[in-house]
């Protein structure tokens, strides 16, 4: 049987890892309640942008005039992988790291071979799994989270939109995990460029445009893409304390139980050191009466 100072260094050493965990689960509540505020104000208002974008994508002689809807052959795609840079959050960073492979090695398979499919990373621990997998990570925005802001998320936007234009890419694809609960994670993989037109039933796209509809396109559709990035990012971030609480729940649930066991072993021991000491002070008793 086990030492007794053993088990009670172990019980120790449990002990404290529970108070961390416990105040990691804390942290992320904290932070989720204020995350999940923000993604449940936006979305809303992303969803009724992004539902207007399909439709104006879809109104009749458009499609020349909206260069965000160009689709061409798919020659040189982009993937954007939208991850934490930390970790202790169960699944959430592996399952991102999971799709791009699993997009690179099938969907685009032979742009991957020929070195037309470049990954960016928004969060470094996606890259960090990809590059020990021997993958090559074009760029990073590590920092982003640091402030996400509308404007620091419309900058890396207009980046991709105007590499997009410059024919640089042919598509572009966002990777990560949507918001459902803090339970609960849903990995999204969304066409960011060109924009997917809605399907609409019927001959009922006639909308009359104010001021034009160059206008139109020129301001909304740049927005709309901006927003839909801050969107994605806001969900991953949302995500990202979800996934962590419900992992240091569990982990602060698995301390406890360790330490229940721990002890019942250290009283067993302790318990069979004292049966052994009353033997002995009995056995030498009768020795001496003997």
């Amino acid at each position: 049987m086990a030492n007794l100072k053993d088990i009670r260094t172990r019980i120790s050493s449990v002990k404290s890892t529970r108070q961390i965990t416990n105040a990691m689960k804390m942290v992320s509540a904290s932070k989720l309640r204020k995350a999940q505020n923000a993604i449940t104000q936006l979305r809303p208002y992303a969803n009724k942008l992004n539902e207007i974008l399909s439709r104006l994508s879809e109104v009749k002689g458009s499609s020349s005039d909206n260069i965000y809807a160009t689709e061409r052959e798919e020659k040189n795609v982009l993937i954007v992988a939208i991850s934490s840079n930390r970790g202790l959050c169960g699944p959430f960073n592996s399952s991102v790291v999971k799709r791009v492979m699993d997009l690179a090695n099938n969907q685009y398979s032979e742009q991957h071979k020929n070195g037309n499919l470049k990954i960016i990373t928004l969060g470094s621990k996606s890259g960090q799994i990809l590059k020990a997998k021997g993958y090559i990570i074009s760029e990073n925005f590590d920092d982003i989270y640091d402030d996400m802001s509308f404007v620091n998320v419309s900058k890396i936007a207009e980046k991709l939109m105007h590499e997009f234009v410059d024919n640089k890419y042919d598509k572009i694809e966002l990777i990560y995990n949507r918001f459902k609960n803090a339970a609960v994670q849903i990995l999204q993989q969304e066409q960011f460029l060109p924009i997917k037109p809605e399907e609409v039933s019927g001959d009922n796209t006639d909308y009359i445009f104010e001021p034009s509809q160059e206008y139109i396109f020129n301001t909304l559709i740049p927005d709309s893409l901006k927003t839909q990035l801050l969107s994605a990012l806001k969900d991953s971030y949302a995500s990202e304390q979800g996934a962590r609480m419900t992992a240091m729940h569990q982990a602060t649930d698995n301390a406890s139980d360790m330490i229940k066991s721990l002890t019942l072993s250290y009283n067993k021991a302790r318990q069979a050191a004292i049966t052994k000491e009353i033997l002995e002070i009995t056995a030498g008793a009768e020795a001496l009466n003997g």
